[in-house]
This record gives structure tokens, C-alpha cells and sequence, in this order.
């Protein structure tokens, strides 16, 4: 506030003791009138006594606010002697002074006085100096002040006051009364003893607050021109909207709701995805058709209405036809039949089954994504694929917010308004080669979605309500489980799918892929008749895979070649057996894995699991003269290294149980390398043929060429069990070979192989190294000047 006069606030003399007023968030500055708030009862009592008897008192700003009753130590030493003007009593008790400040004190001996505090007051001269640099200064707190009262939106008599300020420091006082300063920069202010000291702090505190007035009276200018646009468009809309209304063309909008709103009532939704839709029909119909959010919402609201809230197809529940329909489009596979037909008597028994999750397991080209297909043939249902290869935004599962420009449901949600029921098959292939990045993880978003607990109420992003999966038959593929997630791993039951025997892919071609591939090149079997030795014949010396997708490609070779020689005048029907294979597809691809090894010491046979099924690995050793080093290549992964390591270890530890030197080792430099050297290879399956390729190298025994063998060792001498005996059993059965060893703990997964398949087959059982080695090397020394030992 300004002074009402300096002769009210001045008194003649100033006493030595004066009581104090210790004030809270605020600081009493010279020449200046100020409402003080009095709540405590000895500081009213203090207001009274001063108020009667025209005296003077000295105000004071309290360092700690938080003291109601402030000691010495909790007020500052510079404070203002005042005077109080007028005093009103409050309807509460409290007090609403008056107070005029005179001059500057500096508080000496604080002591109690009763209710309050009082102390000796020293005056503090004002600085009247005056210069050139000093006149600059006020001159340009002045202007300065007078725009921050125009931004700031103070009463102009301000503005009035602080340029008829008679001296410097009576400008300093009122500019920074009125600035939004803390308590320490206002004290700081009053007690500063030089004019120019006190005239920069002021002009820098004022323009810093006057940079944040510009800055928002920019920003309310940038809103307000924004604003001021939007209302003369919705002004110029409501005008065009009069306009078409005149001429007719304004009943579009009105028909298209009315449309949406019809289809809405035909039907049957959930109570929270019919509240959405209801909201949204009402706004759209309040909303212009030119406006930028009407096409959004047009759109969304498609989407809610055309989901299959409702719709679903009955399931055909015969497991007899379901075990026919099986059998007609795949060819053994009895495990996941069991699995499906299965499935089918529970839900014959549980009308509201929730659906299984089932993930189909194994190499390529075995038949995981037409199985899919096959399941929806049996159950009547309508059948929906996704490929998740290469996935790595999560909206693709969840959808996109429909903040987005151009937001899209996610894929899930897709696909059921594509299929139009909300109980299809829904396969989701190639799960184990899903993404994650920056953009989110798919795989993560995918848990609600295979969880049956908490997919009934799955949410995406752009419908914004929950949509219930509980009645869809998920189904995800893939070649391995080792990229998947343990969490979404865990919500599925893994069917594994092994790969085929030759026998088994005779049969698959016989029964689908020959007529499948005739019917595409638009042949019959009037022009062509393939026997079986060529299809066996493709099968052997063509392909090398746990699939069918190569056998296919070269029968569809077959038809081709076939059908170019009808093209050219041949009459049919041309017959195809295994000698015209290699004029038709060239020469033979793949010889017998081991016809194309020369045998000796220190070479044994492995079993391997691919993610294209088993396949025969070959341990060769070699020593040189050296100093016991071992060297491993042919690209083997940590694991495989270690193996190598631990057999060696296991050899040099029982040298002498197997009539070896020491210092054999000593002396010798021993290199293992693993053939196909350009593929990586990794597990610890090739612990015992490592064991046996050693043994034989330094024994000079030689390794059975008709055995194969598999299992993880450990120093100790144990054999412990592995993974992948079916593929592993099936890939020696194609290269020929007839016995073979796995570990002990394995001789249960052998169930899984059908009986056939074992007949001629010799499985031994491992326990212990001891086992492989007596098994596995020849009783004699070799024989001839070829012994390792030379």
C-alpha cells in the first residue's frame, strides 16, 4: 500500500526499547501502510495497549513461520518501526491493524516482556546518495514497474505512486512491496545499506518476473487466436450446416445415426460395449460431417458393430466323423488326434468348455498349420491364421488408441470381425519367432490373450471395451520352444510333432501329395503314374529333411517335366520310376551319411537334434606331437566345448583302466573337429561319442561303424539323459543305422515311437562311460602301420 503522508507515520524522537510485532510471510518496508492479521491472543493484547496510547512499535519478520510463539533467535535483527492507523476487531477475536512504517531499526537485546517480546532499537540511516549511474537505475526501475503493473494487471494509482517516488530507495520499497518475492529476498532488501546495491536487486527480481508475464501473455495470445479460429469455424459449420438444410442436402447425418442406431438395437451386446456404442451414436450426431473427428468416429463405431458380440457357429460334436475327417488329411500324428478327439468328448459332456491352448511343436514341414485347419474341419468352426514371424509392436495384438492417426484394432480383433463368429480356430503361427523392441513386447501382450482365466474380458486399445475370447480355439505353431517366453510357454500344452520316417513319407505321398500335385499341374492319371520305388527313391537321394515341403517340390518337378511332354504330342500315361529320377531332377542330391566317411581310430558316430528333426554327427580326433593341448573346431557352441573337455578329462583320469601312457597326453597336441564345420553346434548330447573318439584315438581301438550313440557325461563317469530321442532315433533309422545307445534315463521316451520303427532296430541302455566304451570299441588293435600310435 502507499503512504498516506510521512506526517502521520513520523514521531518526534524514537525511544530506546520498543515492543515488537513479529510478523509471518511478509516484511514492513519504510514509508509503506500495510493490513497486518493479529491471531495470537498476547500479540492482540500488544495491539491494544500501542493502539491506545499512539505509540510506536517495531515490526519484525520472523525467520521460522512455524513458531506461534517466536523466541529471539527466530526473528530477523532489522525490522520497521510503525505505527498502528486504525485497529478492527474480527467476528472471531482476531485483529485487522493499520500499520504505517516510519523508518529502518536494527533490534538489539531482545528479552520477554510479558506476552510478548521487546528490545532496544538502534536507527538505521537511509542511504540518500545520488549519481549519474544511481538516477539510470531508478529511471529504469520506473518504466520497468509501469509495464509490470500493465501486464500484471495492477490498479494504475501503483504505477502513479512509483513515479512519484521522491527518492531512490522509496522507489526500492514500494517496486518491491509488490513483487512475488520469498521472505529472505524481501529482508534482504531492507537491510541493504546502499541505494545502488538495493536498486539492481529490485530491478533484477522485477525482470525476472516480468520475462514470466511476457511469456504468458504470449502463450494466452497463441490460445486465444487458436480459440477465436475454432469459433469462427464452428460458426462458418453451423452456417453450411444451415445452408444444406435449406437446399436439402442436410438429412445425410441425421439418416446415417438413425441407420446406426437401428443396427445397434437388432443387436445382442454386452452391457458395457452397448453404453460405448449408444454414447458415440450420440455424439456423432451432434457432430458436423465435415469436421475432422466425424470419419473417426464413423469408423470406430463400425468396428463395434460389426464385432461378433453374439455370433457363433454350433460345433459338430461326432468324434467318430471327427477321427475319420482326421485320418483323411494327415497321415499318423495319433498323439494329436488323441488330443483333438479328446478335447471334442469334453466339450459333448461341458457345453461352456473354455478352449484349450494348444502350441504344435516341430521342424518344418511337418504339418503344424494345416493340423490347425483340420481341427476347424472337424469342429465345424470357421478357421482364422495369423502369422506372427517377425512381430514386434505391440499393437499389433492390442491395437492402436484411437488418439492415433489412423488407428487400427489389433490383429486378434482383425480377425474376428473378418471371420464374422466368435468361436473360430484361431491359429497363431510361427509363436517362437515373435519380436520385442523399443516399440513394445508382443509376446507380453499375448499372455491375456492364451490365458483362460482373464481372456474372457480381453480389452484392445481401439475398441476401449472388453471382448470375450474365452470360446476361441487358440492354436500356436512353432519350430522350438527356447525363444518363447516362460511365462507364455507355461499357458499352453506343448504337442511335440517329430519329423517322419521314409516309410511314413512314402505314405504321406502316396495318399495326398501325388494326387495334390497332379490336380495343380492339370494332370490325371491318365497321363501320369508314379510308382513307389521313385517316390522312395526322391525321399532318399532328393531330399533330407523331417518334413514333406522338399518331397513336395520334387514330385511337383515330376509333374512338371511330365506335363511339358504331354504339351509336345506325348501320349500317356507316362510312367515315372526311380531310374528316370535322375534325368528328371539331376544328379542324386544326398548319398548316405555314411557311405561318404572313410572309418579308422578316433572317429565315432553322434546323434543330434535339429530344428529340422535328428540328424548323424561324426567325431573325428587327431594327435600331433605337442606339449597336451586341445584344439576343437567345426563351429561348436560353449556347451559342445565343455563336453570335449570333460571327455578328454575322463580319458586322461582312467588311462591306465584303458592301457593308455600318461605321457602319451603330455607329448601329444589333440585335435576334435566335428564335420559340417560351416554349422553351428551346441548341447551336450555328443558327451559319449566324444568319450569314444578319444578312447579310440589313444587306445588305437577302433569305433563300431554300424553303432550310433548320444547322452551328456559327467566327470564322475555317469550318462545323463537327453533330449530328442525320437528325432535322433528316426535320423539313424534313415542313415541306415540299426543300433544304437541313449542313456537310461531315456529308455521311456521310446514310447513315443511306434513299433515298427523299433523292430529292427538294437537300442542299448547307458549308465556309466563304462557301458559306451564297452559297447562301442572293437576288442583287437588295429592292425597294419596306419596305428595312430606311429
Amino acid at each position: 500500500m502507499a503512504s498516506e503522508g510521512e506526517g502521520v507515520l513520523k514521531k518526534e524522537g524514537l525511544p530506546e526499547k520498543l515492543k515488537i510485532l513479529p510478523v509471518r510471510n511478509l516484511v514492513l518496508y519504510p514509508d509503506l501502510v500495510l493490513p497486518l492479521h493479529v491471531t495470537r491472543p498476547g500479540y492482540r493484547r500488544l495491539a491494544d495497549e500501542v493502539y491506545r496510547e499512539n505509540g510506536l512499535l517495531a515490526v519484525v519478520a520472523q525467520r521460522n513461520e512455524e513458531a506461534e510463539e517466536p523466541s529471539p533467535a527466530d526473528l530477523y535483527q532489522v525490522g520497521t518501526v510503525g505505527s498502528i492507523i486504525k485497529l478492527l476487531k474480527q467476528a472471531d477475536g482476531t485483529y485487522q491493524i493499520i500499520v504505517g512504517a516510519s523508518e529502518k531499526v536494527r533490534l538489539r537485546n531482545i528479552s520477554q516482556a510479558g506476552d510478548y517480546l521487546e528490545a532496544e532499537v538502534e536507527a538505521v540511516p537511509e542511504d540518500r546518495s545520488t549519481s549519474p549511474e544511481i538516477e539510470a537505475l531508478a529511471l529504469n526501475l520506473r518504466m520497468g514497474f509501469q509495464k509490470f503493473v500493465s501486464l500484471a494487471s495492477l490498479p494504475l494509482d501503483l504505477a502513479n505512486f512509483a513515479l512519484n517516488a521522491e527518492r531512490p530507495m522509496q522507489l526500492v520499497y514500494a517496486v518491491a512491496s509488490h513483487l512475488a518475492l520469498s521472505v529472505v529476498e524481501r529482508q534482504s532488501i531492507l537491510e541493504m545499506p546502499e541505494t545502488k546495491a538495493a536498486l539492481e536487486h529490485v530491478t533484477f527480481y522485477m525482470t525476472r518476473q516480468l520475462e514470466k508475464l511476457e511469456l504468458a501473455q504470449r502463450i494466452q495470445d497463441r490460445v486465444k487466436s487458436v480459440m477465436d479460429k475454432r469459433q469462427r469455424d464452428y460458426y462458418l459449420r453451423e452456417q453450411l450446416q444451415a445452408i444444406r438444410k435449406e437446399l436439402g442436402e442436410g438429412e445425410d447425418t441425421s439418416e446415417e445415426v438413425h441407420e446406426l442406431a437401428a443396427r445397434l438395437r437388432d443387436l445382442e451386446m454386452p452391457a458395457e460395449a452397448r453404453g460405448a456404442a449408444e454414447k458415440e451414436i450420440e455424439r456423432l450426431g451432434r457432430m458436423s460431417p465435415s469436421a475432422p473427428e466425424y470419419h473417426v468416429s464413423r469408423n470406430y463405431l463400425d468396428w463395434l458393430l460389426e464385432m461378433p458380440w453374439s455370433v457363433s457357429t454350433e460345433d459338430r460334436i461326432d468324434v467318430r466323423q471327427a477321427a475319420v475327417i482326421l485320418d483323411e488329411d494327415h497321415f499318423d500324428l495319433e498323439k494329436v488326434k488323441r488330443r483333438i478327439l479328446e478335447y471334442l468328448a469334453v466339450l459333448q459332456l461341458k457345453k461352456d468348455l473354455k478352449g484349450p491352448i494348444l502350441c504344435f511343436v516341430g521342424p518344418p514341414g511337418v504339418g503344424k498349420t494345416s493340423l490347425g485347419q483340420s481341427i476347424a474341419r472337424t469342429l465345424g468352426r470357421k478357421f482364422l491364421r495369423i502369422s506372427l514371424g517377425g512381430v514386434r509392436d505391440e499393437a499389433e495384438i492390442r491395437g492402436h488408441r484411437r488418439t492415433y492417426v489412423g488407428a487400427l484394432p489389433g490383429r486378434i480383433v482383425q480377425g474376428l470381425r473378418r471371420v464374422g463368429s466368435n468361436n473360430p480356430v484361431f491359429m497363431l503361427d510361427e509363436i517362437d519367432k515373435i519380436g520385442m523392441d523399443f516399440r513394445g513386447d508382443p509376446s507380453s501382450a499375448l499372455l491375456e490373450v492364451l490365458d483362460p482365466e482373464q481372456n474372457f474380458s480381453f480389452s484392445d486399445h481401439y475398441l476401449g471395451v472388453p471382448f470375450d475370447l474365452s470360446r476361441v480355439m487358440f492354436i500356436a505353431t512353432g519350430n522350438l520352444l527356447d525363444t518363447v517366453p516362460a511365462a507364455l510357454k507355461d499357458r499352453m500344452e506343448v504337442i511335440e510333432i517329430p519329423g517322419y520316417t521314409a516309410e511314413e513319407k512314402l505314405e504321406i505321398a502316396r495318399k495326398f501329395l501325388v494326387e495334390r500335385e497332379t490336380a495343380n499341374h492339370g494332370l490325371t492319371s491318365g497321363h501320369i503314374r508314379i510308382g513307389e520305388d521313385a517316390i522312395l527313391e526322391i525321399i532318399r537321394s532328393y531330399t533330407r529333411e523331417a518334413g514333406v515341403r522338399s518331397l513336395q517340390r520334387n514330385l511337383a518337378s515330376v509333374c512338371r517335366n511330365t506335363a511339358k511332354a504331354i504339351a509336345e504330342g506325348a501320349s500317356g500315361p507316362i510312367h515315372i520310376d526311380a531310374s528316370r529320377i535322375p534325368e528328371i531332377l539331376g544328379p542324386v542330391q544326398f548319398l548316405p551319411e555314411t557311405a561318404t566317411r572313410s572309418w579308422g581310430c578316433g572317429i565315432a558316430t553322434g546323434l543330434a537334434w535339429t530344428p529340422s528333426g535328428g540328424q548323424l554327427i561324426f567325431i573325428e580326433t587327431l594327435r600331433t606331437h605337442g606339449n597336451g593341448k586341445l584344439l576343437l573346431t567345426g563351429q561348436l557352441g560353449e556347451v559342445m566345448k565343455e563336453s570335449a573337455t570333460a571327455a578328454l578329462t575322463f580319458v586322461r583320469a582312467h588311462a591306465a583302466e584303458l592301457e593308455i601312457e600318461g605321457e602319451e597326453f603330455d607329448r601329444s597336441d589333440i585335435h576334435v573337429h566335428v564335420p559340417a564345420g560351416a554349422t553351428p553346434k551346441d548341447g551336450p548330447s555328443a558327451g559319449a561319442p566324444m568319450v569314444v573318439a578319444l578312447a579310440s584315438l589313444m587306445t588305437g581301438r577302433e569305433v563300431r561303424k554300424d553303432v550310433a550313440m548320444t547322452g551328456e557325461i559327467t566327470l564322475r563317469g555317469d550318462i545323463l539323459p537327453v533330449g530328442g530321442i525320437k528325432e535322433k532315433v528316426l535320423a539313424a533309422r534313415r542313415a541306415g543305422v540299426r543300433e544304437i545307445m541313449i542313456p537310461h534315463a531315456n529308455m521311456k521316451d521310446l514310447a513315443d515311437i511306434p513299433d515298427h520303427l523299433r523292430r529292427d532296430m538294437t537300442i542299448h541302455e547307458l549308465q556309466t562311460i563304462s557301458d559306451v566304451l564297452q559297447l562301442a570299441l572293437l576288442p583287437s588293435l588295429r592292425q597294419g602301420g596306419s596305428s595312430p600310435r606311429n
